[in-house]
Order: structure tokens, then sequence, then C-alpha cells
């Protein structure tokens, strides 16, 4: 038998912070986003419903509701616009108010531990989204001007997982992983010297880390 151990060495984890955001446009091409501040997970249609027998509750059915999150930045990448609706014409023109597109996107969490600050990172890879733009305010420029938070909600189209429920996002812990695997994985999501990036289907991802495996 092996006895509960509270605090100890390396156990005490945090997520703190986030970086490199990309965009995946539907068109295959991938661009940084820079500026990039929050990614809020908040899913929509989560129920429960308890199931009773003669008066005693004896279990609950759960129903999985659908991915949604509210998505601030302080800038956003000139492309990300067609995602909006936003069709640039010429000399600096734009046709607002087009066809939304469905867009990709991936963001790391870093990750420190007690005994490491730097203990690793997780990669959240998201697909098939649809970004709705929320409230931005433009003000006078005061004395101490502050930049504008842009703010959507982005909401997604699950896709299918031999295995899996659908999903719409996929989550890669480094800190359980070898580096080798994670030289290959980012390349596919970040690019190297002789491939672009691109964000593939989930279940080609799914089956990569299997084929390591």
């Amino acid at each position: 038998m092996t006895t509960l151990v509270w605090d100890a060495p390396g156990q005490k984890v945090l997520e703190t912070g986030l970086d490199r955001g990309v965009l995946y446009l539907s068109d295959g091409r991938a661009v940084p986003w820079n500026g990039l501040t929050s990614v809020d997970p908040k899913p929509v249609g989560f129920t429960t419903q308890p199931l009773y027998f003669e008066g005693i509750k004896y279990n609950e059915i759960v129903t999985v509701g659908d991915w949604s999150a509210s998505l601030k930045a302080y800038t956003y990448p000139e492309e990300f616009m067609e995602v909006e609706g936003v069709v640039a014409i010429d000399n600096g023109l734009y046709v607002a108010g087009q066809d939304f597109e469905l867009f990709g996107l991936s963001y790391r969490t870093l990750i420190s531990t007690d005994l490491n600050p730097s203990a690793g990172y997780k990669i959240h890879i998201l697909t098939n989204l649809t970004a709705i733009p929320g409230n931005s305010s433009n003000k006078t420029t005061a004395q101490s001007p502050n930049a504008v938070e842009f703010e959507w909600t982005i909401t997604a189209i699950p896709q299918q997982i031999d295995g899996f429920r659908p999903t719409a996002e996929l989550i890669f812990d480094t800190t359980k992983s070898i580096p080798e695997f994670i030289a290959e994985f980012e390349a596919i999501l970040y690019g190297s010297d002789s491939t672009s990036a691109r964000l593939p289907y989930l279940e080609e991802l799914v089956n990569f880390a299997d084929a390591w495996s």
C-alpha cells in the first residue's frame, strides 16, 4: 500500500501565461498572432439530468455541450479581417459585412512548478472556429492613452476522431513528452526550414502521436 503525500517537491503546478498564438486560415495559410492576450473557454449547453427510482437519485445523464470561448487581443493579424467578413479592395479600402470564414487557432499556456519556473507548456489546438466581434470602445485621446483591447466570442464545429467523441480542441502537454516528438509536432504547427506551418485535421495529429507510442 502507498500513503498519500501532499506538497511533494515538483507537484505544485501552475499555468502562468499565454504566448505563441497562430492563426490558421481556411485556405491553408498560417500567420503569427502577436498581441493575443487571453482565451477564456466558456462551454455552452452542458446539462445534467438526474435519474430517480422510488424517490432516490441513482444516476445522472450528462449532456456534453458546445465549445465556446472569449478571445481577447490588443492587436490581430491583418488576415483576421477576412475571418470577420472584412474584404480588402485596393489602396487601403475594405468592404465590411461580408461572409464570415472558418479558421483555426493554436496558442501555448506556460507551465511552472515549485522546482522549475519554466517546466514546459501546453499547446492548445482549435479548429473550425467562427469569431463574433464583441464590443470595443474607441475613445478620444487622453493625456495617458490606453490601448483598445479587442474581444470576440469564438465557437467551434467539432471534428470526428475515430474512437472519441467529436471535438474541436486538442491539448498537447510537453511536460509529458520527449524532445524529439515535441520538435516534430511543432514543425507541423509552426513550420520548419523545409515545410510550411499548417493545421491538419485533428485526427491526423492524434494518429501522428499514436505512431510515436
